[in-house]
C-alpha cells in the first residue's frame, strides 16, 4: 500500500464556493468503516456532478471525497463476511456525499453498505451499472413484485436518454416488455431503439397543461425520472391497477396530481429509494443485475475516463449533454 494516493477532493472555499481537485490522501485519513477497499473502478452519477460542482446541495459535509460508487477488492476487513482479495461493491449509503467515496485509489466503509460482486459480473461491468443500474433494476424488481408481467401491456420509461432511463429499457426490453421511451430528444430515437424501445413518444406531443384527472388508459407499468408533470400526466395515463416507479425529479420534485387514479383506477406508485435500501433486497437486485436484469447494450452505452480527467467531465452533466454510463478508472 502506497503511504499516500490520489483522491478527488470535494471542498468549500473562503467564498464557501464548491470546489473539487485530486489531491493526496492517505489511509489514515479516511473515513471509519470495517472494510477498506482498493478502488478500481467508479462512475459518474448525474448526483456526483451535482456534488462537484455545487450545483446541488448534495454534500452534507466537507471535505469529502466523491463519488457514491465504487467496486474494487477488499485490502482489510473487520469483518468475517469479507476477506482480502475479496471482489465487493459499495454504492450509495452516505458514500460521496457525508463519507468519503469512490475518487480515491482507497476507501473505507462500513460492513453494511458492502454486497459481494456476484457472479456474472466483473468489476467495470459492476461500475458501468452503478447507482443507476440499481436504481433502475430495484425499480423493474419493485414493479415485478406488485404485479406488473409482459402480458399486463407496454411500459413507459420517461427520461428516457438519462443513465437510469436508458438502462431501464435495456433491463425491461430483456425481460420481454413492449418499452415505449419518453424523450424530448429526437434527434436520439435510433439511439433508444438501440437499447430495445419498441416505440418513442416525444414530450413535445403532450400539452401538460391540459392534462384531466384520468386520461385513456395505455400503459401498465413505468419507470419515471422525471417528476412534475409529467408524473402527474403517467399517474392520468396508467390502466387499471397499473404500477408506476418513481425515481427521479429531473424536471421537478412536485407533484400536483388527484386521487383518481389510485382510487377508480388501482394505480400504485412506488417510491424507489435506492439510496438505503438495505439487505437482503440490496443482495437480490445486485444477483438479479448479473443474470436476467444484466443490460445487452451495456458495453456500447458505456465510455471510460482516468481519474485525472474526472474533475472536467462533470460540466457536461450539469448541462444535460451526457448520455449513457460514465465509467472511471481509479487504479
Amino acid at each position: 500500500m502506497t503511504p499516500s494516493f490520489k483522491a478527488l477532493l470535494i471542498e468549500q472555499d473562503d467564498q464557501r464556493k464548491v470546489v473539487c481537485a485530486l489531491q493526496p490522501l492517505t489511509v489514515d485519513q479516511l473515513d471509519a468503516g470495517e472494510v477498506l477497499i482498493r478502488v478500481r473502478y467508479s462512475s459518474i452519477n448525474y448526483k456526483d456532478a451535482l456534488a462537484a460542482t455545487g450545483a446541488g446541495k448534495i454534500i452534507r459535509r466537507f471535505p469529502c471525497v466523491g463519488g457514491i460508487d465504487m467496486a474494487g477488492e477488499v485490502v482489510d476487513s473487520a469483518d468475517a463476511r469479507f476477506r482480502p482479495g475479496d471482489a465487493v461493491i459499495a454504492t450509495s449509503f452516505d458514500i460521496g456525499v457525508s463519507h468519503h467515496g469512490g475518487y480515491a485509489e482507497y476507501a473505507r466503509v462500513p460492513a453494511a453498505w458492502v454486497v459481494p460482486l456476484p457472479a456474472g459480473l466483473d468489476l467495470f461491468e459492476a461500475m458501468a451499472l452503478g447507482t443507476a443500474g440499481f436504481t433502475a433494476a430495484l425499480g423493474v424488481v419493485r414493479m415485478e413484485d406488485n404485479g406488473l408481467a409482459p402480458a399486463n401491456g407496454p411500459v413507459l420509461v420517461t427520461g428516457a436518454t438519462g443513465g437510469v432511463g436508458g438502462l431501464a429499457i435495456d433491463m425491461l426490453a430483456r425481460l420481454g416488455y413492449h418499452v415505449v421511451a419518453l424523450t424530448g430528444k429526437a434527434a436520439e430515437s435510433d439511439y433508444l431503439k438501440g437499447l430495445g424501445a419498441a416505440e418513442i413518444m416525444l414530450r413535445s406531443s403532450i400539452d401538460f397543461d391540459k392534462v384531466r384527472p384520468l386520461e385513456g388508459a395505455r400503459w401498465a407499468g413505468a419507470v419515471d425520472n422525471v417528476g412534475g408533470q409529467i408524473l402527474h400526466w403517467v399517474l392520468a395515463t396508467m390502466q387499471q391497477a397499473g404500477t408506476v416507479a418513481s425515481i427521479g425529479n429531473a424536471a421537478s420534485f412536485n407533484l400536483n396530481t388527484t386521487v383518481f387514479p389510485f382510487i377508480l383506477r388501482g394505480v400504485s406508485l412506488l417510491g424507489i429509494d435506492s439510496g438505503y435500501m438495505g439487505f437482503p433486497t440490496r443482495q437480490r437486485v445486485w444477483e438479479r443485475l448479473a443474470t436476467d436484469l444484466k443490460p445487452r447494450h451495456l458495453a456500447a452505452v458505456t465510455r471510460t475516463l482516468t481519474l485525472d480527467e474526472l474533475p472536467s467531465a462533470f460540466d457536461a452533466y450539469i448541462r444535460g449533454e451526457v448520455k449513457g454510463r460514465t465509467v472511471v478508472r481509479i487504479a
